[in-house]
């Protein structure tokens, strides 16, 4: 995954999924939005759980709205 697709489908990422408690009925999130959940709730995922298609997401999101940076 080059570039973090437009719409971001929450069901689709299950370390996502559990980081939008705080957003009940949410189910597409914009890059920014992803990317601002992973790093605000970093403290409470276990980076070995990330499934191939989570970390290419993450990756993705890292290279495009986060410039090169997870700020964790």
């Amino acid at each position: 995954m080059e570039r973090p697709p437009a719409h971001i489908r929450v069901q689709d990422y299950p370390i996502l999924r559990e980081l939008c408690w705080s957003l009940p009925g949410a189910t597409e999130l914009t890059p920014d939005e992803a990317l601002a959940l992973y790093e605000g709730g970093w403290r409470h995922v276990d980076p070995s759980r990330l499934q191939a298609q989570e970390r290419e997401l993450l990756d993705a999101l890292v290279a495009g709205p986060g410039r090169g940076v997870l700020l964790v």
